[in-house]
């Protein structure tokens, strides 16, 4: 496999003769409004620009998972640019309906048993925040890649750490963890995503996996940067297990 960081949690991941668009997140740099009562009230979102063009993170792409719909994982530029007719893996039958609103005629729902093609995909729980934050931030979900030919990928989504995803680690033994680690927050409630102990925690739960820290430094409210993340890292001992890319970067398993 191959994953490459776009920028957020945007990810093109090459899995099994397949290319996989992980919640596209495509608007030029300073296109939308801050997400309001957080940090960096003056600067738009996304703060950064893409690192390749449009054009060429959804060429040849075979199917799109949107976890949920935020306007960070799922904006007006990215339905704008996919073509209607392309495979959409969402998360429920709530999130189906806005995706084929949108235009989209092509739309499967996760479940735990979700074939394309060869490779199985499985949906897994997520929790966006902790305590009364969660009734906002709504539902979320990851996936776990299977496929006898590649190792497993567990891609957690906007989640933090809880059991539930030391339940996946155990059941499904992932060697290659992506993570949402920007530690993104509002002024009040607490982390939305998963910050440097969160991301501690996994790796202790995973000691054999490599785990790669995405949806950092991209839009507004991240509290967590990739450079304290890396120094945190190297001050546990695990910085050879944690990877923090840049846009643009990717790995091959």
């Amino acid at each position: 496999m191959n994953i490459q960081q776009i920028r957020n949690a945007t990810l093109v991941v090459q899995y099994a003769g397949k290319k996989f668009l992980i919640d596209p997140f495509l608007a030029g740099k300073g296109t939308y409004p801050p997400f309001p009562n957080s940090l960096r009230q003056d600067q738009n979102n996304p703060l950064t620009e893409l690192p390749f063009s449009i054009d060429e993170i959804i060429h040849k792409v075979d199917a799109v998972i949107v976890t949920h719909l935020h306007l960070d994982h799922f904006d007006d530029a990215a339905k704008e640019a996919l073509a209607k007719d392309i495979k959409m893996f969402v998360q429920n039958e709530e999130d189906a309906a806005e995706v084929k609103n949108a235009g989209f005629n092509n739309i499967e729902v996760l479940h735990e048993d979700t074939a394309f093609e060869d490779i199985h995909l499985i949906k897994t729980k997520g929790e966006h925040g902790r305590g009364e934050i969660l009734k906002l931030a709504g539902l979320v979900c990851g996936v776990v890649f299977k496929h006898h030919s590649e190792k497993t990928l567990y891609v957690a989504g906007d989640t933090v750490w809880y059991d539930a995803i030391q339940e996946v680690t155990e059941t499904h033994n992932p060697e290659v963890i992506v993570v949402n680690g920007g530690d993104n927050q509002f002024l009040e409630g607490g982390s939305l995503v998963m910050g440097k102990e969160d991301i501690y925690e996994v790796s202790k739960a995973a000691p054999n996996a490599k785990i790669i820290s995405v949806h950092m430094e991209a839009v507004n409210h991240w509290t967590l940067s990739r450079e304290e993340l890396k120094s945190y890292s190297k001050d546990k001992g695990i910085s050879h297990q944690v990877l923090v890319p840049e846009d643009g970067e990717s790995y091959t398993f």
